[in-house]
């Protein structure tokens, strides 16, 4: 069968898909299970790979010879929340308005999973001479800490493979860069006090405050530093703090501080030599107040760490990709950060393009184009043809 009908093949699915609430903070058990039913009705080897806690599991399936050198096509099945979005349709409904797909995944990324497991019946059909591997993860929207396991799983398991396509949403553009990520958790403990005794006490806010200060000096400073020929927007380095709670009135020396921050790097760049004077700092200042405050202190705890992505102009994979997407535009860049990084960082050729754009991702009404389906479509038909080759 050719793209168009493995694009419509692919609506129904992604209709199932996006039914499922995958948000980060709940089980996917559900999205993979009725996975696991389409491919054991299609015949097609599989097995999970299951958080410590049972509570969520990825999916590593395979279709054709086990040999060396096939393709890996890798996405993440949860998404992030929609609490609190003016979304003017269901979230978690399919909705087509025009040449429009509304629901929470759609591009990001639940459209390129659906457009995988359509294109399952056509690998199956096809004389392949190299296989077709599945790789569906969790809670990449929270530090990708499912693909760790996932890909120990598959380096244990699976042939060599020789490219790994992660479809996140880029417009079916070749990306060949992304950035990485440091996410952290920062608790302050202090002393409550009368705020007109503040001898007495310790303010944890006060302490955070003199930590928060430090990262956004920090972070000031990466513009001045960053090389102006990056192709990331932003060029250089980014911090932000996102999230910040504490204190319980405004007479009361704050007994506890917390914020979130969030450091992303380019490839080259080393996030933890980056905070190593604010690592240095939080250290002091954990001492300062165990001497007043023996049950207080302060608490770094990274909560995520994904290594950047950069692949060579002649990469395998980035040089079938664009083989496959009829891509003969500029290199690119992108600042989000993704699986493609830990692929990578385990001896992988990986490249990043998937449909639909990452402006709608995390959006009210998060939707993806149909032409996008379309041109995804082309891909796997293309990618198909071309694991039936003996080169």
């Amino acid at each position: 069968m050719g793209a168009e009908a493995l694009a419509a093949r692919a609506l129904p699915i992604l209709e199932r898909l996006v039914a499922f609430d995958t948000t980060s903070n709940l089980p996917n058990l559900a999205l993979i299970a009725w996975v696991e039913a389409y491919l054991a009705d299609l015949g097609v080897a599989l097995r999970r790979v299951a958080s410590a806690d049972g509570a969520k599991a990825s999916l590593l399936a395979t279709i054709g010879p086990a040999v060396p050198g096939g393709v890996v096509l890798s996405g993440h099945t949860d998404v992030v929340p929609t609490l609190g979005q003016p979304w003017t349709s269901d979230p978690f409904t399919l909705t087509r308005r025009a040449d429009r797909l509304f629901s929470r995944g759609t591009c990001d990324m639940k459209g390129f999973l659906a457009l995988a497991l359509a294109a399952v019946p056509d690998l199956i059909a096809a004389p392949l001479k190299k296989p077709a591997h599945l790789a569906f993860s969790y809670d990449e929207e929270i530090g990708c800490l499912g693909a760790p396991a996932l890909i120990a799983a598959m380096t244990a398991a699976l042939p060599r493979p020789a490219v790994i396509v992660v479809g996140e949403p880029t417009s079916m553009e070749v990306v060949s860069a992304h950035k990485g990520v440091l996410a952290a958790l920062v608790t302050v403990g202090g002393r409550e006090a009368h705020s007109s005794q503040p001898h007495l006490g310790v303010s944890a806010v006060m302490v955070a405050a003199r930590l928060m200060a430090a990262l956004v000096e920090l972070a000031d400073s990466f513009e001045a530093r960053a090389d102006p020929g990056s192709l990331f927007e932003p060029r250089g380095a980014t911090l932000t703090i996102g999230k910040v709670s504490g204190g319980t009135a405004g007479n009361i020396l704050a007994r506890q501080c917390s914020f979130l921050f969030d450091l992303r790097t380019a490839p080259g760049d080393d996030p933890r030599a980056i905070l190593a004077e604010f690592f240095a700092l939080a250290a002091s200042l954990d001492g300062q107040i165990k001497a007043r405050a023996p049950d207080g202190g302060v608490s770094v705890v990274v909560t995520a760490e994904v290594p950047a992505f950069a692949a060579r102009p002649d990469d395998p994979a980035e040089v079938l990709a664009r083989s496959l997407a009829g891509d003969n535009g500029p290199t690119r860049a992108v600042s989000f950060a993704a699986e493609a990084g830990q692929f990578q960082a385990a001896g992988y050729p990986t490249v990043l393009i998937g449909p639909g754009s990452i402006d709608q991702a995390h959006q009210p009404d998060e939707y993806i184009d149909i032409s996008q389906l379309e041109r995804g479509a082309l891909f796997m038909t293309r990618l198909v043809e071309t694991l039936t080759r003996d080169a």
